[in-house]
């Protein structure tokens, strides 16, 4: 098994339940980790024996972009769409950050984190 990161996905996106973050959006987040098998790839050195992460990266950029009230439901979606799309990957762990959240305070971020394994 192997792992693959992809750390510090930025995007401007529109999530949250309050009206006004579904008018004015947000900085977000996102780490994602993938475990898959890189034995294959390690050795052919051929883009088609490995996860392309430029494909995780269109699916993290695609799910950010269709808003939802919860970070919960936007990650489910990504985790979701990352097994259907891509058998090899056996787990997955996603953090979705909404940096500056309109809360009342000084806080930098409010993440959530979760992590699933194929079934």
């Amino acid at each position: 098994m192997g792992t693959i990161k992809l750390k510090n996905i930025r995007t401007f996106s529109f999530h949250g339940c309050l009206e006004e973050e579904a008018r004015i959006g947000s900085d977000y987040r996102v780490d994602l980790e993938i475990k898959t098998d890189l034995r294959k790839s390690a050795l052919s050195d051929e883009l088609k024996d490995t996860v392309d992460y430029v494909l995780l990266n269109r699916i993290v950029e695609e799910e950010m972009a269709i808003r939802s009230k919860l970070l919960e439901h936007v990650a489910h979606r990504i985790l979701d769409r990352i097994f259907r799309e891509i058998p090899s990957v056996s787990r997955i762990l996603l953090a979705v950050s909404k940096l500056n959240p309109p809360i009342g305070g000084d806080v930098e971020a409010v993440t959530i984190e979760m992590e699933e394994y194929r079934s």
